[in-house]
């Protein structure tokens, strides 16, 4: 009996990279969705249907129709001075339709598994481990942190991932990541600045998705922290990714946050503790190193 798993968000980064993992597993029966036409490069394997997660009829027909037993849940506003400019569409997306998926899941029995992120912290003694207490400074990790509320509060059988700052690449890329800007801007020989004074453990986006899957394909409730475990600035990331094209790091230049005009407010030090997600998951990130290779061997570098 094949396990029905439904994604939200099939056209990002993540939901992407979840279609090509989950499309290797026999035992999957997989319905992606995403708001409007298909943009994945392989069309076959799996069921997609085009939804609009807050439009709360949509959400009940789909689940009334395809009855998955796993969600893995996506699809958010993720831009982060998006969220702050515009605090009701990211109240919509990241909060009103968890709601509905949080209904969607109570009325046909399906286990929900949630994206969630370090933005939920105030990154004034990162990093943190899942019982660490939450105090977001932003819209967007506040958002966040109320769609995790929900599910806490809800009598659904659930499990949240969290993560930080994901990096990676596949077709039809609409925004860039750390790797590919520095690459670009240094091979164009511009000068950059990166900021010195934010840590994070960033995350490839294959090593997300195979996490979000073992928790999916053993239904493990709870909390868990999936991130990279390399603890890092955006300084030491730009480095890292200019020594490995083998581009010039005298353009790379220190700053620090007061330098950029941004309309959220970043947490300084992030990043997660892994332990729990190795032990009850046996999820195993690559270095951020092993990240970069990766990313270089799907752009033809």
């Amino acid at each position: 009996m094949k396990k029905r798993i439904l994604i939200t968000g099939s056209n990002g980064l993540l939901g992407q990279k979840l279609v090509q993992l989950l499309l290797k597993q026999s035992d999957i029966d997989l319905i992606a969705t995403a708001k409007g036409p298909n943009r994945l490069e392989s069309q076959v394997g799996y069921t997609y249907v085009s939804l609009d997660i807050t439009q709360e009829s949509e959400v009940m027909q789909v689940f009334e129709q395809y009855k998955p037993q796993v969600l893995i849940h996506t699809a958010a506003m993720t831009n982060v001075d998006t969220c702050e400019i515009d605090p009701a569409g990211c109240e919509l997306l990241n909060v009103r339709a968890v709601h509905y998926l949080i209904q969607a899941c109570d009325s046909v029995g399906t286990f929900m598994v949630h994206l969630s992120t370090d933005f939920i912290f105030d990154g004034e003694n990162g990093p943190y481990d899942e019982e660490a207490l939450p105090n977001p400074i932003s819209i967007y990790g506040a958002s966040k942190l109320a769609a995790e509320k929900l599910l806490q509060e809800s009598s659904i059988r659930w499990a949240i991932a969290r993560t930080v700052l994901v990096f990676g690449i596949v077709q039809d890329m609409s925004r860039t990541n750390i790797i590919l800007w520095v690459k670009k801007s240094l091979e164009e020989g511009k000068s950059i600045q990166v900021v010195t004074d934010q840590f994070r453990t960033p995350t490839l986006a294959e090593d997300l998705a195979i996490g979000c899957w073992l928790i999916a394909q053993k239904e493990i409730e709870g909390v868990f922290n999936i991130s990279g475990s390399d603890f890092l600035t955006p300084y030491e990331m730009a480095i890292k990714t200019a020594n490995f094209f083998q581009l010039p790091v005298d353009l790379i230049k220190k700053a620090d946050s007061s330098t950029f005009q941004q309309a959220a407010k970043r947490p300084p030090r992030t990043g997660f503790i892994l332990d729990k997600a190795k032990k009850l998951l046996g999820y195993q990130p690559r270095s951020f190193d092993e990240g970069i290779a990766l990313v270089a061997e799907q752009i033809g570098s």
